[in-house]
């Protein structure tokens, strides 16, 4: 990548945007993974994240502790404005950001590029079960969800992740840094 980006991986429940995130994190400790603040209970799994009240969240939202928020599936969540200072500096940083954010991203960030991540209707419905927080109600609306298209006009790189964590790892990191001859 020739100029720093925030990296706005979107996909599905389910899909595996945070694994995918880790291991492009690991493999480039250059790039900043992100660490959101969502109005969820603390300690449920998955990623880190700041854990904050519905109260508080609007205070920091008030107060300019954001650069990107949003509402999804009755929570808040938000990307500390910090984020946008690195991306300006030169680092390129990874967030975990929902399809119905990235207008208001691709407004704020000088670069923004999109990860969006696929999974088979069935790949999709197994991880959810697995993962144990969502009701059978619950995952039939969010896969409902998962065909929801993109705004237009983004620089958008499709991953499919049906296979091995490794290997969709490996994808992503090609795609967003090709081989230059």
């Amino acid at each position: 990548m020739s100029a720093a980006a925030l990296i706005a991986v979107v996909g599905p429940s389910g899909v595996g945007k945070d694994s995918v995130m880790s291991g492009i994190a690991a493999a480039k400790p250059a790039f900043r993974l992100v660490r959101r603040v969502i109005t969820r209970a603390p300690g449920l799994g998955g990623e880190d994240y700041d854990a904050v009240t519905g109260s508080e969240f609007a205070k920091m939202a008030r107060n300019g502790a954001f650069c990107v928020n949003w509402q999804a599936h009755g929570l808040h969540y938000g990307v500390p404005a910090d984020v946008l200072a690195d991306v300006r500096s030169g680092v390129t940083c990874i967030a975990n950001l929902s399809r119905t954010a990235l207008v208001q991203a691709d407004g704020i960030f000088p670069r923004l590029r999109v990860l969006n991540m696929t999974a088979s209707p069935s790949v999709l419905r197994q991880r959810l079960i697995a993962r144990g927080r969502e009701s059978e109600d619950e995952i039939d609306r969010r896969l409902i969800q998962a065909a929801k298209p993109l705004p237009d006009g983004l620089d958008v790189i499709e991953i499919c992740n049906d296979g091995s964590l490794e290997h969709t790892v490996d994808m992503a990191l090609a795609a967003l840094q090709p081989v230059r001859v």
